[in-house]
């Protein structure tokens, strides 16, 4: 398979060969917080600019610095970026798997203009008449991908971040709302919020056990 070396850093190939296609606007796609158990899942859609910023890379092989760093550069090379987040309501309602397809569709939609193809991380997004080609890994084999994890993460760690200062004794700042052991001892310890996933095992059981019910959130 073109561009399946294990640990090699993503390239332009994909994005080259859809362009001898006859295809000139290539957006990569991803999402980030799909394994977490509270706040939102985030999605991106990005399309290169001509001149890319250096040290693109999956975003879980960077460091939340350099992730912000490559954010800010893609900006100002010109990078397209939409960017969508679907709550834990929603989540809960149509389960996460669908969450994330439509937090992709969504970010497409506010690209500042309609792709022409989608190089999509993971699987093919149902609903859209745009082509796409789904790319196991993507995030660590395409530029476009990896460019549009790290978008999405580097936008749901600040929303994270932002939830850590509101409620400092569940340390969302710090574990993202993915189920380390010091975020489940919160729930166990304070309950549930309504930023949590009611509907995953985890915070399901957790409530059930404590008999909490999710506590309010103002504002």
């Amino acid at each position: 398979m073109v561009g399946s070396r294990r640990s090699g850093r993503p390239h332009r190939r994909f994005e080259a060969a859809l362009r001898r296609k006859g295809y000139s606007v290539v957006a990569g796609v991803d999402e980030a917080g799909r394994g977490c158990i509270a706040g939102p899942v985030v999605a991106a859609a990005v399309v290169l600019p001509v001149r890319v910023p250096p040290g693109l890379d999956d975003s879980k092989r960077l460091t939340p610095q350099r992730r912000s760093r490559l954010l800010e550069l893609l900006r100002e090379a010109g990078a397209a970026i939409g960017i969508a987040a679907i709550g834990p309501g929603t989540i809960d309602r149509i389960n996460i798997r669908e969450a994330s397809f439509e937090a992709m569709r969504r970010a497409i939609a506010h690209l500042p203009s309609p792709p022409e193809v989608l190089l999509v991380d993971g699987f093919e997004i149902p609903g859209l008449e745009i082509p796409q080609r789904a790319l196991v890994k993507g995030d660590q084999r395409c530029l476009s991908v990896a460019a549009a994890s790290i978008v999405a993460k580097v936008c749901r760690d600040e929303m994270m971040i932002a939830l850590g200062q509101r409620f400092p004794e569940y340390g969302f700042e710090v574990h993202k709302g993915y189920p380390t052991r010091a975020h489940l001892e919160a729930v166990a310890r304070h309950g549930p919020l309504p930023v949590h996933r009611l509907s995953f095992t985890p915070v399901r059981r957790l409530a059930t056990v404590s008999g909490a019910r999710p506590r309010p959130v103002a504002g």
